[in-house]
């Protein structure tokens, strides 16, 4: 019992310079390198930083801040890891079909619809968007601003090029999410790629922008932001959501990821529910 005692105090002490090892770690990325990742969360946090000190054969967090802060190609792996890029084309169609029915019935009479698409990645649900919008008549007055805080997979994102093996799943999913076309119809197979057409590009624009840094920089009718507040704690939750209140029209719409909500945030009693499944929502006041 006196060595289970021994062993349990040991790991905790091990978990604690842990915790401060990525404390300080994150410090020293924010205060030489400009990127802010202090307030993400922290069990995700832990779980890539410690898959980068694996990755880079180091025995600790403290030897990873000591390599990053002298080798900018490890903050870039590093930075990388921290990076949200999961996504696929029509990802979650119902998310998609509930879009269909629910907005654009509202917003099809504007005349022009402003589009904010946050954490985009390289693109997928972006161009997901572009053709939904397309099929519904309205894409020719719609702008979307498709933006993330990696340059490298924007830049992926700005090419509208992705591998022909996954078009078995995105026709599935643009099918679920309400089609009415041949998928496709949108693209043309290039070797093992698939490149969309140009027209879906043209009122599309890619940017750098991070939540955790950069303020507004427009008004928008309809904000999308799916599957990148879970990576955060619940302060910077808030933060995010001031930022999005001040970027979004009275009577727009704002649509989250499936775990992601607006309940429980400081902003909660702006918004009324359009869809609690799907997570969308619409400003009142």
């Amino acid at each position: 019992m006196k060595n289970t005692i021994i062993q349990d105090q040991g790991s905790v002490q091990v978990q604690e310079i842990e915790r401060i090892e990525i404390e300080l770690l994150l410090e020293a990325i924010y205060r030489y390198y400009g990127y802010d990742f202090r307030n993400y969360a922290q069990s995700f946090l832990q779980r890539r930083i410690l898959h980068r000190v694996r990755n880079e054969n180091l025995k600790s967090v403290s030897a990873l801040q000591e390599k990053l802060l002298r080798n900018p190609e490890i903050m870039k792996r590093l930075f990388s890891d921290l990076s949200i890029n999961v996504t696929e084309m029509f990802r979650d169609p119902a998310f998609f079909q509930s879009f269909r029915k629910n907005i654009v019935p509202f917003v099809k009479d504007y005349p022009d619809i402003r589009i904010w698409h946050v954490g985009c990645s390289t693109g997928e649900e972006v161009y997901s968007m572009a053709i939904l919008l397309h099929e519904e008549g309205i894409y020719e007055k719609a702008k979307i601003w498709a933006t993330d805080i990696n340059p490298k997979t924007l830049e992926q994102a700005k090419k509208g090029t992705f591998s022909l093996a996954n078009m078995q799943l995105y026709t599935k999913n643009y099918m679920e999410a309400g089609g009415i076309r041949a998928f496709s119809e949108y693209y043309k197979v290039v070797g093992e790629q698939v490149v969309f057409h140009p027209f879906l590009q043209k009122n599309i624009m890619f940017a750098e922008h991070n939540l955790v840094t950069d303020s507004s920089f427009n008004e928008f009718d309809i904000i999308i932001c799916r599957n990148v507040l879970i990576y955060f704690n619940k302060s910077l939750q808030n933060d995010v959501h001031q930022l999005f209140y001040e970027s979004l029209s009275l009577s727009g719409f704002i649509g989250l990821g499936k775990r992601e909500g607006i309940r429980f945030t400081s902003h909660g009693n702006c918004y009324e529910e359009i869809d609690s499944t799907e997570k969308l929502y619409r400003k009142y006041k």
